[in-house]
């Protein structure tokens, strides 16, 4: 008789701290004391909470641990696990003011997670089973009412049916575009073929986005369930999931839920007796950010190098393999299988008028809770910030927020309060982009935020354009400029022209949004590129080209330290005197300011 479960995540993150090892641990542990038939030992997907891994909860009683060591597992399992007691050391009790209110603070230390300020504001919809069940067992997914969605249309509903509740829930698509997923899906039903295809998008390219892997290694029955579905509504029979070959977990567990859902009879031929046939497969892309384009997807899981196509014919009418077409991303295809269940008007009664249900955010950068979070559309950027994501760490202010990656912009400090939703980003001049959320504070330099975007948007063009091949590497070439002191005010002009233009001539969706982030921040922090050109100073102390060390003589000691670890001897003074940096042999490595003890070095 199981009495307890030990759920402990099995995401990349908390694989990479050392969680493969904690499940060693636990069993090994477990089986010491003879209780391995009373407790049942479950890996799982991303709870959420990254930046506390390895992360480990004990139900029945819910108690969150976090940052959990190999070395802690004995103690657990002989305190927790057979007395009862919970280790409170690694417990988890950042419970929300409003809860702390109704409790002891005894009870806090095993209240419950959705009661803690991470969670508190969040609606998990897309996340619903990651960090639940064990993305290795159908049955634990059909335990969750998994495949029952996959069911009633089958059974119950026409494809014109599924597309209307679809269509009514107002949900858009998560890949960044935000088109309404009802509408796409009405394109391909609409056109006749021999064979049409369903395409799930797991090419997630930005840097610091981790949503869809983190679906996919915790809830991957889930795609299979939706993308069939999919077939159904559009009269698809085959579909691929195109997934970075980096995701090597998330691959593992999408081909053990294919592989179940094809014993238990729930793809290939004849699903629920209804004569509909869907069979799945997976391609494996390289990693270029490109691919993330659809038409490119698709051309690449056709075998050839991955470049987009022009548009028309949409892959509605003409996409994979020449024949009509959905592509849709991972996080897309995990909201269709609860709207399916629970119907149009509950996941339309979340979100905004024009931005319907919710949304994951990889959020990450400046911010104590690094991790994935759920909200629902109209959320503001100060609730993410402050109320889950815990502020900004070290005392700093917080400067603004890079939303959508290489392809998005910026919202400034100024408007922390900006509801986040399709509309209401597009119209301060940013996008939602797929999902990364980057925190910065005073000490990230502006220009060099959008010279890091623009570097990463050169190395990953394909070449195919030429406003994307050479437009992108004529900004990045201006930008070094600037943040090396040698820019001018013509070439923040300069700059800003060519990113529009390259916007507006661009082949496909990657080239027009490339100069985003330079368009961002030249609207909200233009005067941090003047302050680079004109002052020549770059006032985050960021770019190492326009620091200057110095040395107060007051509060130098004349220690020496300075300047025996100054590697090119830039430094001189006697020993007790205070000491002077020459700034024409400074190499600006920062290794003074690094070693000294007394606060004398100062860099402007």
């Amino acid at each position: 008789m199981i009495r307890s479960q030990v759920l402990i995540c099995g995401g990349t993150g908390c694989t990479s701290s050392g969680s493969k090892l904690l499940i060693s641990s636990f069993e090994e542990e477990i089986k010491k004391n003879g209780i391995e038939d009373e407790i049942k030992i479950v890996p799982t997907g991303c709870f959420g909470l990254c930046e506390k891994g390895p992360v480990v909860i004990v139900y029945p009683e819910g108690t969150f641990y976090s940052h959990v060591a190999k070395d802690d597992v004995p103690e657990i399992v002989e305190e927790h696990l057979l007395k009862g007691r919970p280790v409170t050391r690694l417990v988890y009790n950042d419970v929300a003011e409003e809860v702390k209110e109704d409790v002891n603070e005894e009870a806090t230390k095993t209240a419950s997670l959705n009661d803690t300020t991470f969670y508190k504001a969040q609606k998990r919809v897309a996340l619903r089973n990651c960090g639940l069940i064990n993305p290795e067992s159908i049955d634990e997914y059909i335990a969750m009412d998994g495949y029952s969605a996959l069911g009633k249309v089958l059974t119950e509903m026409t494809p014109k049916d599924v597309i209307k509740c679809i269509t009514d829930s107002g949900l858009r698509g998560r890949g960044g575009g935000g088109f309404p997923t009802g509408r796409k899906w009405s394109f391909t039903a609409a056109n006749k073929a021999d064979q049409k295809y369903v395409v799930c998008n797991a090419d997630e390219g930005d840097p610091g986005a981790f949503m869809d892997r983190s679906v996919l290694e915790g809830d991957p029955h889930c795609i299979v369930e939706a993308m069939a579905i999919c077939g159904y509504a559009t009269g698809a029979t085959e579909g691929y999931v195109y997934v970075r070959a980096e995701y090597p977990i998330a691959v593992k567990r999408l081909q053990i839920a294919i592989n179940q859902a094809k014993e238990y009879g729930l793809l290939g031929k004849n699903i629920f007796d209804s004569g509909f046939d869907f069979d799945l497969h997976i391609r494996l892309g390289a990693g270029a950010f490109v691919c993330g384009e659809e038409t490119a997807l698709m051309t690449s899981i056709e075998g050839n190098r991955g470049e987009p196509r022009p548009r028309p014919p949409y892959p509605a009418v003409k996409g994979l393999f020449g024949k009509p077409t959905t592509e849709n991303n991972v996080e897309t295809f995990a909201n269709i299988p609860q709207i399916i269940l629970k119907g149009a008007e509950w996941f339309a009664s979340m979100g905004t008028e024009k931005s319907k249900g919710t949304k994951v955010f990889a959020l990450g950068g400046k911010i104590a809770n690094t991790g994935l979070v759920e909200i629902p559309m109209g959320t503001t950027l100060r609730q993410i910030i402050e109320d889950i994501g815990g502020g900004v760490p070290n005392g700093k202010k917080f400067k603004a927020a890079q939303t959508g990656g290489p392809s998005g912009g910026c919202i400034p400090a100024s408007l922390i309060d900006t509801p986040i939703d399709y509309d209401n980003l597009t119209a301060i001049g940013c996008m939602m982009g797929s999902g990364g959320l980057i925190v910065m504070d005073e000490d990230n330099c502006m220009v060099d935020i959008a010279k890091f975007f623009l570097d990463f948007t050169v190395d990953e063009s394909c070449g195919k354009c030429a406003p994307c091949r050479i437009g992108t590497m004529r900004m990045k070439e201006i930008l070094e400029k600037i943040t090396s002191g040698n820019g001018t005010l013509e070439d923040i002009d300069k700059l800003e022209e060519l990113a529009k233009y390259i916007k507006e001539n661009s082949l496909c969706g990657l080239g027009q949004t490339a100069p985003n982030p330079v368009l961002a921040t030249l609207k909200f922090f233009r005067e941090e590129y003047i302050a680079h050109v004109v002052e020549k100073r770059c006032p985050a102390g960021v770019c190492k080209a326009l620091l200057n060390y110095k040395i107060d003589p007051v509060k130098c000691k004349g220690c020496t330290k300075c300047a025996r670890n100054c590697p090119v001897g830039a430094i001189t003074g006697k020993v007790k005197e205070a000491h002077v940096i020459d700034t024409a042999k400074c190499i600006k490595c920062g290794a003074c300011m690094g070693n000294c003890n007394f606060g004398a070095i100062s860099r402007s």
